[in-house]
């Protein structure tokens, strides 16, 4: 462990950890004493190739001899209960020590960024590069953070009590938290969802994001006046917006959510107004905040029919004072003002820019609908979706009618177009900004965009003037090859290229990691994906376009997560690099974002990354085309492994009957199901990312965050390219990182909790597939990279993820050992405790999704 993180986390940890002991709470003293021994049986126990059901049985007979089954369970359930809050504790701990062990002024760093534009002279290349540049942080609603609000809450101030040593106050706040219940007792609501990441908003993005501009503004000495980039760093919302598989958002929810997220920032300018009312006293200027401060104050509690309008009537009156003030009182607490003024800006009337997304094959469902109404009077639309493509596209462009007036048998096809209707009604409340993005998911044809695109301008367009840009979503790895092709039709139809020039140029393609892993692995959907951006970024140049790419990424290295920075810093200039968007979800929102220190330097840290490549051309190592082969060869070699495990008979019934995927719908973090289809029977296509994914991090086995890195690295060397991939990883940042974050799946993985299974009568030889795979992994990422470890290039988070790990070694083997009962109720008299054992794996996937921080 290096010395530094040892120092800073371990060490308080075990401090502050051993304060538990102490709570004055029914039987914790001997569930925080008999919790360290069970830790130990079960290293030992699978060390000695022990099964997890054995290595419960042997500690109850070792230590608890007499205990009844009920006080057994109880003792089970008490353990959980005390590791979840030792995951809370290490998280603040690690949280406070975010300063320590990692360098705030290093690679990455706004700081750094400066110093080393200044020092090879490209300060006019920065400032022109910031000119239009913008990176979107984009806030999801998916499911894979388990702290309801109030530990959120506590976490927050355990955090900063650690920072500041305050012992008595964390004792304090320990006692708390082990009287606060960790579980939703219901579902959420997307609008609890959408409250929820408000709190991120409001406490972190909304002081973070102008000090980073700020920063930059001094760094390059230019004032406010001549600031131009106001869009620099921007939230997107997807809570109430996201409809994608979720019949609980509606275009009601969709508002509301709208309305709240303005409430939000309204009582944030009317903190700010307050504090500037005590500074700025002057004649003349106090009383023009007065008013600024009495005219947002209904918007901060609902009224929206009273104060201000908009946001640039805040700014006509922020901007009088500013005059009056560098007039007539010289300046005098200027900083403070130009800091609202800078606020409002950049967050507008509307904080977050929330987005609309939904399947392609729901508005080809609610155009049938459509279309069947309007055939009574024009007989040529009938069988319309028979027809070819081309002609479908122009009969829809060609259709005049008011889709809000037709009648429909079928509520969902009304509530469809309200939710796009409701586009219209936000952008009048809260500007333009804060609803002008529609995402279509499962987007297989230009068709599909133009189904949108038309629906659309029937209902919100003013002339020709449609205030929309519609985004297609491509993930899986078919549609990632035929994106090029879907955008070349698309960007040829004059009208949707009319109103491509009326939005600037510009068309934003999101591409989506979690599908694409889920569908063809690991190494064929990050190389696809490069490939697609590649591809894309030539198309929409020849049209004369700007492609804007939105990579809708999650938490761990499956979905796309891991080092991401890396991956924007390694992009070369074949990939369009004007914007950098990106999906946050989860806790990846908490742990990277949920402390302005850590947004801080994680905003940062993309913001550099989208920068270096264009201000410092010249140190950008592209790939080369024989280095793009070798990626490709890999990626192919990668693809067939995955398949061939993907395709097994196995692979379902072995996710359906080993995995705790059935129990993903029972835990009550996220509003939306946990399957596209409500149908008898598991369907692959059917399932979606997160407990896909969930469900190999439950297990410890991480299959779609390594499988087929092992097998195609072997199957190059085998051919006399390990040289070349040696070379590859000595050269390619992009190659690096993405065998990094294969580096951390595999650091996560723990074979021998399920090694149990290799002897299984029914599962036994898949499972040995799976774990030859990860040995074979492990072995050639270690030769290819010349390190002798796993992650010994990255000490810190290596540090961190076997600290985790072992801090709930305990749940693991403890929800193994009920997975292990439920299938196989022996004696038979345990079949009476099935609903126990049930609870147990349930409760296990708490803690064990909370101490990964990104696994799903």
């Amino acid at each position: 462990m290096s010395a530094n993180y040892n120092e800073a986390v371990s060490t308080r940890y075990h401090i502050y950890n051993s304060l538990f002991l102490n709570l004055p709470y029914t039987g914790i003293y001997r569930t925080g004493t008999l919790l360290p021994l069970l830790q130990q049986a079960c290293e030992e126990g699978f060390a000695k190739g022990k099964e997890p059901r054995a290595i419960i049985k042997k500690f109850f007979q070792d230590f608890t001899p007499n205990a009844t089954r009920e006080e057994q369970f109880n003792l089970l359930f008490n353990f959980i209960q005390y590791t979840e809050r030792q995951v809370v504790l290490f998280d603040s701990v690690e949280d406070a020590a975010f300063d320590q062990i990692n360098d705030l002024h290093g690679k990455g760093t706004v700081s750094a960024l400066l110093l080393r534009a200044s020092s090879e002279g490209q300060i006019d290349a920065l400032k022109k590069k910031l000119e239009d540049f913008s990176v979107r942080v984009v806030l999801t609603a998916h499911p894979t953070q388990f702290y309801p609000g109030n530990v959120l809450a506590i976490l927050n101030d355990l955090e900063e009590a650690i920072r500041e040593s305050k012992l008595e106050h964390i004792n304090l706040l320990l006692r708390q938290l082990g009287k606060t219940a960790f579980i939703n007792r219901s579902k959420p609501t997307p609008y609890d969802e959408a409250i929820s990441l408000s709190w991120f908003l409001e406490n972190v993005f909304y002081p973070v994001i102008p000090e980073i501009i700020l920063k930059l503004m001094t760094g390059l000495n230019i004032d406010l006046d001549s600031w131009k980039n106001f869009d620099l760093i921007k939230i997107g919302f997807w809570p109430g917006g996201d409809r994608d598989g979720n019949p609980f958002v509606t275009h009601a929810i969709t508002l509301q959510v709208a309305q709240r997220l303005q409430q939000t920032l309204m009582r944030c300018y009317y903190r700010d107004a307050r504090f500037l009312k005590r500074r700025l006293t002057f004649k003349g200027v106090d009383t023009i905040i007065a008013d600024v401060e009495r005219k947002i104050y209904p918007l901060a509690y609902g009224n929206t029919k009273d104060g201000y309008k908009n946001a640039e009537a805040i700014l006509e009156d922020l901007n009088k004072a500013r005059t009056l003030l560098i007039e007539e009182h010289r300046g005098l607490f200027l900083n403070l003002l130009d800091e609202l003024i800078l606020k409002v800006k950049i967050f507008g009337f509307y904080f977050a820019s929330m987005d609309i997304r939904q399947d392609s094959r729901k508005h080809i469902y609610a155009w049938e609908a459509i279309l069947k109404q309007l055939q009574t009077k024009n007989k040529k639309l009938k069988d319309l979706a028979k027809r070819p493509e081309q002609e479908q596209i122009d009969t829809l462009l060609k259709l005049k009618f008011k889709p809000q007036s037709l009648k429909f048998e079928d509520p969902f096809v009304s509530e469809l177009i309200e939710s796009i209707k409701v586009i219209g009604e936000i952008q009048a409340i809260n500007g333009e900004e804060g609803c002008h993005r529609y995402v279509i998911s499962n987007c297989q044809s230009s068709l599909d965009v133009v189904r949108v695109y038309q629906l659309a301008k029937l209902l919100l367009a003013k002339g020709d003037d449609l205030t929309l840009d519609i985004v297609p979503l491509f993930e899986t790895i078919e549609d990632l090859a035929h994106a090029p092709s879907v955008m070349d039709a698309l960007y040829s139809i004059p009208a949707y290229r009319e109103h491509l020039k009326r939005r600037g140029n510009k068309q934003t393609i999101m591409l989506g990691f979690s599908d694409g892993t889920k569908d063809g692995g690991y190494l064929r959907a990050n190389w696809s994906i490069f490939r697609a951006k590649e591809n894309l970024t030539i198309l929409s140049r020849e049209h004369g376009l700007t492609a804007v790419f939105f990579d809708g990424r999650g938490g761990p290295p499956a979905r796309g997560g891991g080092n991401t920075h890396d991956f924007y810093a390694s992009l070369g200039e074949t990939i369009e690099d004007k914007e950098v968007q990106i999906t946050i979800q989860g806790q990846t929102i908490s742990s990277n974002f949920g402390k302005p220190v850590s947004c801080l330097f994680n905003l940062e840290q993309l913001l550099s990354a989208g920068i270096e490549n264009d201000v410092f051309r010249n140190n950008v190592v592209q790939l080369s085309d024989k280095e793009k082969a070798l990626l490709e060869s890999l990626a192919e070699a990668g693809h067939k492994a995955y398949l061939d495990l993907k395709h097994h008979p196995k692979f379902v019934p072995y996710l359906e009957k080993i995995t705790p995927l059935s129990f993903f719908g029972d835990i009550n973090i996220g509003s939306r199901p946990v399957r596209r289809s409500s149908g008898d029977g598991l369907k692959f296509e059917d399932l979606r990312a997160i407990p896909f994914v969930g469900s190999w991090a439950q297990m410890k086995q991480n299959i779609p965050g390594f499988y087929g890195v092992g097998s195609a690295l072997k199957r190059l060397k085998t051919e006399g390219k390990m040289k070349e991939l040696k070379a590859l990883y000595s050269e390619s940042l992009f190659f690096r990182t993405l065998l990094a974050n294969s580096m951390m799946s595999l650091t996560k993985s723990y074979y021998p909790a399920t090694a149990y299974l290799s002897k299984d009568k029914e599962f036994g030889e898949y499972w040995n597939i799976m774990f030859d795979e990860y040995e074979l992994s492990i072995a050639m990422i270690l030769e290819v990279s010349g390190l002798s470890e796993l992650m010994e290039n990255n000490p810190v988070n290596r540090d961190s993820v076997k600290l985790r790990e072992r801090i709930v070694l305990p749940l693991i083997t403890i929800q193994q050992a009920a997975l292990q009962q439920l299938r196989d109720p022996q004696p038979a008299k345990e079949k009476d405790f099935e609903k126990e054992y049930r609870k147990l794996v349930l409760r296990c996937m708490f803690g064990i999704i909370n101490a990964a921080r990104n696994s799903a």
